[in-house]
């Protein structure tokens, strides 16, 4: 729970980022009257409205269980990152589909330096926050923060990109390459969609994770107690930013119940050293056959 309510506290720092760096490259469009900018600036309309929809995800998802929903309501984080991975695509798609309109129609660009700089300073900023976003999503398994982290980081790319291309076009003055810089980084923004989006669909159908199964067993085999014949059929099903781990586990014929009730509670606190406390094991004990 603490974990749930620290994402969706960031959430709100990611939200309110996205709020401010939109109104920065806006400015920055109208003082330049650049596609590049404009086209970054119309990404922004997608970060804001992405960054909440991931708070509203996370807020749900860190509701605790109830009657109707006894696994918690994680699963939310997936549609939410689903959709922001649609955004994300669709952004990308408006950013090609303006840049061919201005390599068709050119426009004159003005005051490139001061735009450079608002543009280098949004950039700073949005790279900074989703990488911090990033990190506490892999640190407690949050889909949506994740989401929310690439989309920033994605959206620095293109800011870079539209850096680079108004330098060039600053000592150049070779105003088409206002628009290639679009064009190509459009594309990786859609790219950047696609696997968002990949990721989500695959939560909701609950495919295997082979990542996170790798690190499960190498954890497991690591701290491995002698007692510990074999453990197999090993399961991982996520709930947004909870784990939820089931697997049998075979131990010496001979130990009582309250033998094999410690055995468990020692492989639940070694998993839950390297996964955290958003960790829900459950056992299934097995005995071995006597010689």
């Amino acid at each position: 729970m603490k974990n749930q309510q620290d994402n969706y506290n960031f959430q709100k720092i990611v939200a309110a980022t996205g709020v401010v760096l939109f109104i920065v490259k806006l400015s920055a469009w109208y003082l330049t009257n650049s596609v590049a900018i404009l086209t970054d600036a119309l990404e922004g309309i997608v970060n804001v409205i992405s960054a909440f929809i991931g708070l509203y995800s996370l807020y749900l998802s860190s509701l605790p269980k109830d009657k109707n929903h006894p696994y918690g309501h994680g699963k939310v984080e997936f549609i939410s990152a689903a959709l922001e991975g649609v955004m994300i695509a669709f952004a990308g798609l408006w950013i090609i589909f303006e840049a061919i309109n201005h390599l068709i129609n050119p426009q004159q660009i003005k005051e490139l330096d001061l735009g450079i700089v608002l543009i280098v300073v949004a950039a700073i900023v949005n790279f900074i926050v989703g990488l911090i976003a990033i990190k506490k999503g892999k640190n407690t398994n949050s889909v949506a923060l994740i989401a929310s982290g690439k989309h920033l980081i994605s959206d620095t790319l293109t800011t870079i990109g539209v850096i680079v291309g108004l330098i060039i076009i600053l000592f150049t003055h070779i105003m088409w390459l206002d628009s290639l810089v679009a064009l190509i980084f459009g594309s990786v923004i859609i790219f950047t969609g696609y696997q968002i989006i990949r990721k989500s669909i695959s939560g909701i159908m609950d495919e295997a994770d082979e990542e996170l199964l790798k690190k499960l067993v190498k954890c497991i085999n690591q701290n491995r107690k002698s007692n510990w014949i074999d453990l197999h059929n090993l399961r991982i099903i996520k709930y947004g930013s909870i784990l939820h781990i089931d697997c049998h586990m075979t131990l010496p014929w001979y130990f009582n119940i309250k033998e094999a009730h410690a055995e468990i509670d020692e492989i639940e606190r070694i998993v839950q050293k390297d996964f955290g406390k958003s960790v829900e094991l459950f056992v299934h004990n097995d005995y071995c056959q006597p010689l």
